[in-house]
């Protein structure tokens, strides 16, 4: 591949195109001279609109395998990635994430269909409300708000949620029956902004109502150990804070061992010096509820997260982690 030449995979859903498209935009400016192609994949959990992910290995193996495997085979130089869907309990050898861009906001909204309100789902603690979603964490979360709420299982990328609530379609499932219609999605912010939809949020969750997932709101550039030609370009656009965060909550992953199926949560922030970190892993209807937090030196990320998820091992968090894997 050429010198002057970066070839970056990534998912063809509207919103992957348009985080990849920012990558390029930044690539270019910090480097005029380079060329950007930007090489699409339509991944197992993309041609999948119907199943869960669990089967595809998670959002792993649905979303992130088949680019990952490219860039080890020399055929890409670097893969766009969601942070939340990167699995943070193994390690990708070969692999490193030589950028992260700045964090986008890294909460979770509620979007509702005409005529609903967040203020009917509270006072009905959400009986007689579907909520759809297929992260376990957001479940787990909506069931703990909304007591008496219905979650169901809905997929597609962010844009076709919204079109299916609108249009109150059913969401078809793998034995070929189908849930729904839905009153009301939880959805991540940034990426109902990403694909232009940010007017369609009812209600946004404060960090303490709902913990987001480790790494929402980043993205990252993953590329090969060894290239250090591409690691040089990429550390151009790195975000120092949002790579700092993203060690500390994924070490948090790291520590818990969590998979795919597991609630857990955490998110970091940092002032000055100084990070706080706060992780939560919850059973799967929201019942119980374990969460540890610290803060310490922001230039020590990784040790911060061993602390926490240690400490959540300590509260009891591997019986509840281990109760949610799938049999």
């Amino acid at each position: 591949m050429a010198a002057n030449k970066i070839r970056i995979g990534t998912r063809k859903s509207t919103m992957a195109l348009a985080q990849t498209e920012e990558i390029a935009r930044r690539l270019t400016a910090a480097a005029p001279e380079l060329d950007v192609e930007i090489v699409k994949f339509e991944t197992t959990g993309d041609s999948d609109q119907i199943g869960k992910l669990l089967p595809h290995g998670g959002k792993g193996g649905a979303f992130v395998a088949e680019i990952r495997s490219a860039v080890l085979a020399g055929e890409l130089h670097a893969a766009m990635h969601s942070l939340k869907d990167m699995p943070g309990n193994e390690d990708t050898p070969g692999l490193v994430i030589g950028a992260t861009l700045a964090r986008d906001p890294p909460g979770d909204v509620l979007v509702l269909r005409a005529g609903l309100s967040i203020e009917e789902l509270r006072q009905t603690r959400g009986k007689g409300f579907k909520i759809g979603t297929n992260a376990v964490r957001r479940a787990a979360y909506a069931r703990r708000l909304f007591p008496d709420v219905e979650v169901i299982h809905y997929r597609g990328a962010a844009d076709t949620r919204v079109r299916k609530l609108d249009r109150l379609e059913m969401q078809r499932l793998p034995d070929g029956g189908a849930v729904g219609p839905a009153d009301a999605l939880i959805m991540a912010r940034s990426g109902l902004e990403r694909v232009g939809l940010a007017d369609r949020i009812g209600y946004e969750f404060s960090i303490r109502e709902m913990l987001p997932a480790a790494g929402q709101g980043i993205v990252a550039v993953e590329c090969a150990e060894q290239d250090w030609q591409t690691r040089r370009l990429l550390s151009l656009i790195d975000d120092p804070a949002a790579h700092k965060s993203a060690d500390a909550e994924r070490e948090v992953l790291w520590v818990l061992n969590g998979h795919c199926n597991s609630p857990i949560a955490a998110f970091s922030a940092i002032d000055g010096s100084q990070m706080s970190l706060i992780a939560s892993v919850l059973d799967h209807a929201g019942g119980v509820f374990i969460e540890a937090a610290r803060s310490g030196p922001a230039d020590r990320p990784r040790e911060l997260g061993r602390a926490v998820g240690l400490e959540l091992l300590d509260k009891g968090a591997a019986e509840i982690i281990e109760r949610s894997r799938p049999v």
